[in-house]
Formats: structure tokens, C-alpha cells, sequence
């Protein structure tokens, strides 16, 4: 930050504008292979699952695929998203580059969550007036090879899932995935057993409704980054309590904090210091404060001296 008390967004020498190249990634960006690993898997099994379906005629296992379906295009469009976003961040125009396009896919990915549970739902209150035959043997195979692939894809996307929003959905899927093929191999093993056939249109309610609540909350998390919320692991005023406290500091306003993707957190803000103020030491303390207690390493912090008049103006 500038000495000449005008208010400028200029930085002083020494100091830090941002994290490093490497540290400037996406959380989804790292975990790139993996999340490619589990999209060949997803998408190589769908086929099958869904010619299985129709063999047996299970509503369960049909269930599953078309759940697969949306997995293997979720997985598809965040891998797409995430190539976007670290490959096209060079036009002059783009400055925060393609990272928003990652939200974009998990939204996505919860409309898909959404409709494949609601067309399941729909069918299966249809089928239990009159109960079809189902043949069980085809069921337990595919839903078993569904399994191995599911937790395969799972330990695969355990770890991304912790940090980036988009990973968090195909992992999410990948879960229910899980779930869907264990209550497939119940269904089956009950039918087998009993020749109760309604059997199959109640574990494919089951799998819908699994499905229904983690699609809101993925939903809700992406819209929260759309509409440039705060985080919420970010509590905004205790940032302005803080930052009001360091020495030299008189007043903090225009503050904006919001997510421009998974873990990568941004906070804007002007702080008006006293005349003759150190500006350098406000912004390093500044700085350090965000990172160190808020988390949020991507801070443009704009320091100004309380006589300098027009910084509180906002339009909008």
C-alpha cells in the first residue's frame, strides 16, 4: 500500500498480493486424475447396468443406472469444468477466469440428482398397483460389479471431497451410488426368496429418497457461491470486530467477503486509519489477521486516512 495517504490499491514492497501459483488452484483442480479415474469407471459400467435393467425388468436396478447415468455425467461435467477452469484464465477480459464454472457443474449435478429421483418415484407408485415379474439373477451381478465400482470411485474422490464443492457432488453421487447397488442386492435377495415383486419398486423408492436430501444440500451450497454469499465458515462480523482492533485502524467499511470456488475464498475492504499511520504495518497486520484467523489468503485491502473523503460513497 501506497504512503501518500490517497487511498490506493497499490501495495507497498515486501509485500504479498495474493498465494502462490500453486497455492492459486482450485480445490478441484487437484485432484484432476482421480476425479478423471472415476468418470472412465462410471461411464464404462452405465450400459450395462442399463441392458441389465431392461433384461430383468428391475425398477431397482433401473433405478441405479439412470442414478449411474447422472454420476457419469456429473463426473463428466466437473472434469470438463475444472480443465476449463485451469487451462482459460489467459483472455484479459476473463479475471477470474473459468473457476465458476465448477459451481456451474455441481448445480448441474443436483438438477440431474433431482430428476433421476423424481422419475423413479413416479414410476415405482405405478408399478406397485400391479407388480411386474422381475428375474433376480442379472440383478445381483450387475449390482454387485456396480458395488465394486462404486467403492472404487469412492476411495478415489474421499479426499477432494473434504476441499472442493464440485468433487463434493460426484463423491456425493458415487455414495448414493453405493447405497443404491446394496439395496439393489437386498431387493434381489428378497425376491428371490419370497417372489414378492413389489419388492423392487419399494428399494427404488428407498434409493430416491437417498438421494433427494443430499441433492438439496448440494444445491443449496452451490447457489450460496452463486449469489456471492459470504462462506460459512466466515462469520462477517466478527472480521470487521478484528479488523477494527488493529492499531491504527478507525473504521472498516465496504467489506465484501464470497467464494469464487471451492477453497478458494476472497475478502475486499477498505480501513480507515488515522493521518500519519504507519499504511505498510495496517495492511501486513491486515493480511495476516485474514489468513491466519479467517482463512482467506486472496485479500485486496484498500487503506486510507480519515480526512480522505468519496470511499464511502456506494452506488449500489
Amino acid at each position: 500500500m501506497s504512503d501518500d495517504h490517497t487511498g490506493g490499491h497499490g501495495h507497498g514492497h515486501g509485500h504479498s498480493h495474493g498465494p502462490s501459483a500453486a497455492d492459486a488452484l482450485s480445490a478441484g483442480a487437484r485432484y484432476k486424475r482421480p476425479l478423471t479415474y472415476a468418470f472412465v469407471l462410471t461411464a464404462s459400467f452405465v450400459a450395462v447396468e442399463f441392458a441389465a435393467a431392461l433384461i430383468s425388468g428391475s425398477l431397482a436396478l433401473l433405478s441405479d443406472a439412470g442414478h449411474m447415468l447422472s454420476d457419469a455425467g456429473g463426473l463428466g461435467m466437473s472434469l470438463a469444468a475444472i480443465t476449463l477452469a485451469t487451462g482459460g484464465t489467459a483472455a484479459v477480459h476473463r479475471t477470474f477466469g473459468w473457476y465458476r464454472l465448477e459451481i456451474l457443474a455441481s448445480l448441474a449435478n443436483t438438477l440431474l440428482l433431482f430428476g433421476v429421483a423424481g422419475y423413479v418415484m413416479y414410476e415405482a407408485v405405478h408399478r406397485l398397483q400391479d407388480p411386474p415379474e422381475v428375474s433376480t439373477t442379472p440383478m445381483i451381478v450387475v449390482a454387485v460389479v456396480g458395488l465394486v465400482i462404486n467403492l472404487i470411485c469412492f476411495r478415489l474422490l474421499q479426499a477432494g471431497a473434504k476441499e472442493s464443492l464440485n468433487l463434493r457432488g460426484a463423491y456425493l453421487e458415487v455414495v448414493a451410488d453405493a447405497v443404491g447397488s446394496v439395496g439393489v442386492l437386498v431387493g434381489a435377495a428378497v425376491i428371490a426368496a419370497t417372489s414378492w415383486y413389489w419388492v423392487d419398486s419399494v428399494i427404488a423408492v428407498g434409493i430416491g429418497l437417498f438421494i433427494l436430501p443430499r441433492a438439496y444440500h448440494l444445491g443449496r451450497d452451490s447457489l450460496r457461491i452463486l449469489v456471492e454469499s459470504a462462506p460459512s465458515h466466515v462469520e462477517v462480523d466478527h472480521v470487521t470486530r478484528d479488523l477494527q482492533q488493529l492499531d491504527g485502524v478507525v473504521e472498516v467499511h465496504d467489506l465484501h467477503v464470497w467464494t469464487i470456488t471451492s477453497g478458494m475464498d476472497a475478502v475486499s475492504v477498505h480501513l480507515q486509519v488515522r493521518p500519519g499511520s504507519d499504511t505498510h504495518a495496517v495492511l501486513d497486520q491486515a493480511r495476516d489477521l485474514l489468513r491466519d484467523h479467517h482463512h482467506i489468503s486472496h485479500a485486496t485491502v484498500q487503506v486510507e486516512p480519515t480526512d480522505h473523503t468519496g470511499c464511502k460513497e456506494v452506488l449500489w
